[in-house]
């Protein structure tokens, strides 16, 4: 279910599926680095200004799911014009800074996203861009990243299934908002 807030900024309704905490797991492969099942939470949220504000946090899992150490982090704001495109700033754990541009599917909740620019620091590896596609696909945020070094062509490196978190004040709002003429059964509702 896709909530849209009342104080959430008008241009930003089309990202509404975005807001909120999301959690789960995914696969990191690319050439010079560990191949590894990662877990992952993000959170999407926004303040009532333009923008919605964006935090990643990725660790490497073990064969029974158990983190073992950090992977990789993000922090960054997304905006979305009338055209529905879309501007991604996401700065990096690893001395990357990117900005990246994209748009909207037409009536669909799916977004591609290419770097337009990237600044690295003198400590971070190399990189010089990427692709993201991110997607709302029965009430989960799936997203595949791709990126290319000098010495590596633009290859898939990174994806993840993310459920989203549900805590229990969303379950009771969500209680309150049910309708006073439900059957007493409940069954009836769902035929």
């Amino acid at each position: 279910m896709i909530e849209i807030p009342s104080d959430l900024h008008k241009d930003l309704v089309p990202l509404a599926f975005l807001l909120g905490d999301w959690a789960g797991a995914g696969v990191h492969d690319f050439p010079g680095a560990e191949k590894c099942n990662f877990g992952q939470e993000v959170t999407f949220g926004h303040d009532g200004r333009d923008f919605l504000e964006y935090r990643s946090h990725t660790w490497v899992l073990d064969n029974d799911g158990n983190k073992v150490r950090p992977l990789e982090t993000e922090y960054g704001f997304w905006r979305i014009d009338a055209a529905r495109k879309v501007e991604v700033t996401l700065t990096r754990d690893d001395g990357v800074v990117e900005i990246w541009y994209g748009e909207m599917a037409d009536q669909k909740p799916q977004i591609d996203l290419v770097t337009d620019a990237v600044a690295r620091t003198a400590g971070a590896r190399p990189y010089s861009g990427g692709k993201r596609l991110y997607g709302y696909v029965k009430s989960d945020l799936m997203w595949v990243g791709e990126k290319q070094t000098p010495e590596v062509e633009l290859r898939p490196y990174m994806s993840a299934h993310l459920k989203k978190v549900v805590t229990p004040e969303d379950v009771e709002r969500w209680a309150k908002a049910l309708p006073d003429d439900l059957p007493d059964d409940g069954i009836a509702f769902f035929k």
